[in-house]
């Protein structure tokens, strides 16, 4: 049963939602889902904007169908082309044969790999600058590249100053009811996963997308349309966005705080970061985050280090190398190019290993890290003679946050 949400008087959301998708990518955990957003627009010539995951083809369809209203699909851009917005572009142009494919050079490629089909003969190219005319409507092509695949443009329709995202701007959940950010109590019930999915998607590209950012600074805003997520329609809730858009690309903390996390097989490693983290609390700091990387997924505990300003690690040996969980998480973590934090280490070897020389080949590769006090290195359990150690930790810490 089709369920078209109209957004303006010519701007529909045809798009849906999928709750049973375990993980996004097979990769990222989505236990509230995801949305996978697609936007017509109504005008001389109609104009939908991106597909969506084969999961919801049919009630995209329906969607598409309820919108039109038995008129035809002249247009349909594609901003972007990885599969979880492609896997139905062919569908709509078997079902609309009048419909022209607008798109760019690289994803007009793109498609073509994934798919059998002769997009190339319905395809109009378009690329940055570009105006595509709808009537009231005018779309001006943006090249996003990297943003977070490299063939990635927006729209932005002139008349009425509506920015199409792509994926920026973007959203881990499903919507509860609401498509509107302003109609929800968006820090609370949607940052976390909004900081999830920027990190763990698109962090790695935080150069591109500040040139992306400045490519529309200067462009009056009205609507953000993303392909996940919710819409931004109030001067507030753009603001906020985009805020927190240029914070995270900019690599710097959110807050001031501290996320400790520990590899542990019997506790004494855990119970190490436990101590410290009640330390710290004694001393004031109230942004604390302590994570068991074996029981969290990597995606929530980079989050939270992208974040907060601090952090630390309590390195375990695991057959004299780094716990491979942990040596996974700093993988990754550095990959995404997480920089601009105060670090601080703690071993833990009981007999023997290299789990904190191999940390700190891995934290190496990051940029512009400071590191609070040299590595605290134990044996087995945190003893009572290394307990100043630990108590000198958390004053550092502390005096770096509490001001």
């Amino acid at each position: 049963m089709q369920h078209v949400r109209q957004i303006t008087a010519d701007l529909f959301y045809v798009g849906g939602l999928d709750r049973r998708l375990d993980r996004f990518e097979n990769l990222f955990p989505v236990p509230q889902g995801v949305s996978y957003n697609s936007y017509l627009i109504k005008d001389e010539h109609n104009c939908l904007l991106d597909g969506v995951d084969k999961a919801i083809a049919e009630i995209y369809h329906e969607n598409i169908e309820a919108a039109l209203a038995g008129e035809k699909l002249d247009y349909m851009v594609v901003n972007h082309v990885e599969p979880d917005h492609c896997q139905t572009i062919r569908m709509v142009l078997e079902l609309h044969p009048e419909t022209v494919l607008v798109t760019s050079a690289r994803a007009l490629q793109f498609l073509e790999q994934f798919y059998p089909f002769d997009f190339t003969s319905r395809a109009k190219l378009m690329k940055e600058g570009d105006v595509l005319d709808l009537g009231q409507h005018k779309l001006e092509f943006i090249a996003a590249p990297n943003v977070h695949w490299p063939e990635v443009t927006m729209v932005y329709e002139q008349s009425e100053n509506w920015l199409f995202s792509a994926d920026a701007f973007g959203s881990f959940k499903a919507f509860d009811g609401t498509i509107f950010a302003d109609e929800t109590n968006w820090e609370r019930d949607w940052l976390d996963e909004y900081r999830r999915y920027y990190i763990n998607i698109v962090g790695r590209f935080g150069q591109p997308v500040q040139r992306t950012l400045q490519k529309f600074a200067d462009k009056e805003i009205k609507l953000i349309l993303p392909l996940h997520g919710l819409v931004f329609r109030t001067p507030e809730s753009i603001e906020k966005a985009i805020s927190k858009y240029d914070t995270w690309s900019k690599y710097e903390a959110e807050e001031a705080g501290v996320v400790l996390l520990y590899g542990s097989l019997y506790e004494n490693s855990m119970n190490t970061a436990d101590r410290l983290a009640a330390e710290l609390a004694k001393r004031g700091v109230r942004g604390i985050r302590v994570f068991d990387v074996a029981g969290t997924d990597y995606s929530e505990i980079i989050a939270e280090l992208f974040r907060y300003s601090h952090a630390v690690f309590v390195c375990n040996n695991y057959n004299t190398e780094l716990y491979p969980k942990l040596d996974a998480c700093l993988r990754e973590l550095v990959m995404l190019n997480w920089d601009k934090r105060k670090v601080s280490i703690i071993g833990n070897g009981s007999w023997g290993g290299r789990g904190v020389q191999i940390a700190q080949e891995i934290l190496a590769k990051a940029k512009n890290l400071e590191y609070i006090m040299d590595p605290i290195l134990t044996k087995g359990a945190l003893s009572e003679e290394q307990l100043p150690q630990l108590e000198a930790l958390a004053d550092s810490i502390a005096a770096d946050i509490v001001k």
